[in-house]
């Protein structure tokens, strides 16, 4: 099983004392991070994209080739690109110049993203949202396997053989679809074939096996072999040198980041109780020593039949730096072994 970490790269204030780090500085904490998963041997590094004040993620592949000069062997992926806001032309060619620059490292995580702001932003509909998408994951791949590219949609001009260039290093650049919780999404992914990403952050995982399942039988339908139908996870979570430890660093900034996002969203507030129950053994949250969140990962991978791939994202609480990068090694000399072996 492969293990990774996903950031939003978010400038959230510190939950104790409200102080919020300056852009210029996150960002070289955000390579900083990155260079220490590379170094503990870590498999891959994501990079969400948001268009929001407290995350600075709007363009991903840009400080993704950042990453790519600095690394020698994680995978760098997107986590995930906003394809219904996006052109693919302009994906492909994005991630495709950062397969050259990382010398055939890049892969992308593709999905519609779970906050709206990119529609206004990018003068879209958000009407539109589920044809947005299908359209333009249509034609990305597309342009996956065609140098010259004929396609026709709604939304976007029709290509008639324009040529799309730089080609990536990598024969098919990786593209993963990256889901939430809606059937049709999963289906979809098993009919195309395309490797599944599910985001889990709140609730019980197994819950999600039906829908697994789902993806799975749809690529088997479709002609896929099983080997095509992957599985990653992505969950919120946090590493420390004892369980007691993890808790009471990453509780104060997960209760008021999500907290705020639940005012917008009409959820109630986080409590601690709340939390405690979410990274007991049944709950979403990766919260503990290695040993913990290392066995707990086992578990929900066999509970939902099998997961090649396993991303925490660790930035949804205003940890300091040293502590993240701490966090960072634990989970590459403490937890990844327990999943390698």
């Amino acid at each position: 099983m492969q293990l990774g970490i996903d950031s939003f790269v978010a400038v959230t204030p510190d939950a104790v004392t409200g102080a919020a780090p300056e852009p210029v500085q996150r960002i070289q904490d955000l390579l900083d991070e990155i260079v220490t998963a590379d170094r503990v041997g870590l498999d891959v590094f994501g990079i969400g994209e948001h268009h929001r004040s407290e995350f600075l993620d709007s363009a991903p592949a840009v400080l993704l080739a950042a990453a790519a000069a600095r690394t020698k062997q994680i995978r760098l992926t997107s986590a995930v690109t906003v394809l219904s806001a996006a052109d693919p032309v302009r994906v492909f060619q994005e991630f495709a110049t950062l397969d050259l620059v990382s010398q055939g490292r890049a892969e992308m995580v593709v999905g519609r993203g779970s906050f709206t702001e990119s529609f206004p932003l990018f003068g879209l509909d958000l009407d539109d949202y589920d044809s947005l998408f299908t359209e333009k994951l249509d034609l990305l791949l597309k342009i996956r396997e065609n140098t010259e590219v004929h396609w026709s949609g709604r939304h976007r001009a029709a290509l008639s053989g324009q040529s799309v260039y730089p080609r990536p290093l990598q024969r098919r650049l990786p593209i993963w679809l990256g889901v939430g919780g809606t059937p049709g999404s999963f289906a979809r992914a098993g009919a195309l074939g395309l490797p599944l990403m599910v985001a889990i952050i709140g609730g019980e995982p197994h819950r999600f096996r039906p829908l697994v399942d789902l993806y799975r039988q749809a690529g088997l339908r479709a002609g896929h072999a099983p080997e095509m139908l992957t599985v990653g996870v992505h969950s919120l979570g946090y590493v420390a040198d004892t369980t007691e430890q993890a808790a009471e660093e990453f509780f104060p900034g997960y209760a008021a980041m999500f907290t705020k996002i639940g005012k917008e969203r009409g959820w109630p507030p986080t409590t601690r109780a709340h939390f405690d129950a979410q990274r007991g053994p049944a709950g979403a949250l990766l919260v503990g020593d290695a040993d913990t969140v290392g066995r707990k990962i086992l578990r929900v991978s066999e509970a939902l039949g099998g997961v090649s791939r396993f991303t925490v994202q660790m930035n949804a609480a205003a940890v300091p730096q040293e502590k993240m990068l701490r966090s960072i090694e634990i989970l590459g000399e403490g937890v990844a072994p327990i999943l390698r072996g």
